[in-house]
């Protein structure tokens, strides 16, 4: 007999290679990806009209490229290589701004995440703020040559497309902060501030010391993860996607993957959702999804803990914003790049996870840090 089928708990019994892959699979979909929670399975709904006043060239827009459908309800700009990324604007209208900013959305999100950001702020102080479909995600047209270089090329194109002025202010939330680091090394002359809200760490930094990292089960898991990505792409697609065992759908609400206060976050927003296995079996989402992780988590080209302060004749410079409960990355790799690149302001919510961008105050005081160089007495971190 099987041994698989030979017990009535055999549906709970893995071998030891699923249980490796279930545990991989979650790391990716879920410890390292939960940047933010996604819309799935809705019925589309043309967005409303923006209050702001944009200066999109949407008009441009190939009625056979696959992004640019009529059923599309997305601003969008055409980049220098043919494809198209959508973005939406939100306070006040740019021409009335003080500040524009553009949001860099993480792993499995989209430029409808839900920036808490109270709009009374927004309007006293004059806040125009962009987020955009990363190449793949949403609207944007994909793009598997996505590399670091070409993230921030897109960052980029987009602000000078949008008119934003010779300086715009940056905020790279999870995997986002990829892009966001992307930016700071190759177009720091851009960049008037720049905020990380909960960044990822990549393993493979050169200069991460070893002490450090040498019992975090995540640098393993991470590499196996990539590895699995890169080489074997059918054998993930099946597992995020087959019904035979549990896959991605064991993190839904998982305290291994989320702190109290993630969970308060998920139980309270209606009708949002993890990654559906529906929207995982569309092999373009599929294959942006592996990319944007294989990118994120792969060799990089450059070392951010060895980079200079791009901002030294500014005041408003480089923020990082970490949870203390944040169980994705640990508090205590985002002090060591603190204390490495001691000109970035380290903040750190006292219970927070990795979902703190679903809290209006710790949104009004990354915003408040980063545009008028705030440092609130409630965020310094204990060492201090």
């Amino acid at each position: 007999m099987n041994e698989r089928h030979s017990s009535p708990n055999s549906r709970s019994f893995l071998f030891p290679s699923e249980m490796v892959l279930r545990r991989v699979m979650g790391m990716m979909m879920g410890c390292l990806g939960m940047s933010c929670l996604r819309l799935t399975d809705q019925p589309t709904r043309p967005a409303p009209p923006s209050e702001c006043d944009s200066t999109s060239v949407s008009d441009d827009i190939d009625p056979k490229s696959s992004s640019s459908s009529s059923l599309s309800s997305s601003a969008r700009i055409k980049l220098s290589d043919g494809r198209y990324l959508a973005y939406k604007e939100r306070g006040v209208p740019k021409n009335q701004s003080n500040y524009r900013i553009i949001l860099v959305h993480g792993f499995a999100s989209h430029k409808d995440m839900n920036f808490m950001v109270p709009q009374k702020l927004m309007d006293e102080l004059g806040i125009y703020l962009v987020q955009f479909d990363r190449a793949g995600y949403g609207e944007s047209d994909p793009f598997p040559k996505r590399s670091l270089k070409s993230e921030a090329s897109d960052i980029q194109e987009l602000a000078d497309q949008l008119q934003l002025g010779s300086k715009f202010y940056l905020i790279g939330v999870s995997v986002g902060s990829y892009p966001t680091w992307s930016c700071v090394k190759d177009i720091p002359h851009r960049l008037a501030g720049v905020a990380l809200v909960v960044p990822i760490i990549n393993y493979r930094w050169p200069t991460l010391p070893h002490d450090l990292i040498q019992d975090d089960y995540r640098k393993n898991l991470s590499r196996c993860a990539v590895w699995i990505a890169r080489h074997t792409p059918g054998l993930l697609h099946w597992w995020l996607t087959q019904k035979m065992f549990p896959s991605s759908s064991v993190l839904d609400r998982n305290p291994k993957f989320f702190s109290n206060k993630d969970l308060e976050v998920l139980k309270n927003t209606p009708g949002y959702q993890l990654l559906s296995k529906s929207k995982l079996k569309e092999e373009p989402i599929f294959h942006s999804l592996r990319k944007d992780f294989i990118v994120a988590f792969g060799k990089w080209d450059f070392d951010p803990l060895t980079l200079d302060d791009p901002f030294v004749k500014s005041q408003c410079g480089l923020h990082l914003w970490q949870g203390y409960e944040d169980k994705v990355v640990p508090f205590e790799l985002q002090r060591y790049v603190s204390t490495r690149l001691p000109w970035i302001k380290y903040h750190e919510v006292p219970d927070g996870g990795h979902l703190i961008v679903y809290d209006s105050d710790v949104c009004e005081a990354i915003l408040r840090s980063l545009l008028l160089g705030d440092d609130p007495p409630l965020y310094k971190p204990k060492f201090y």
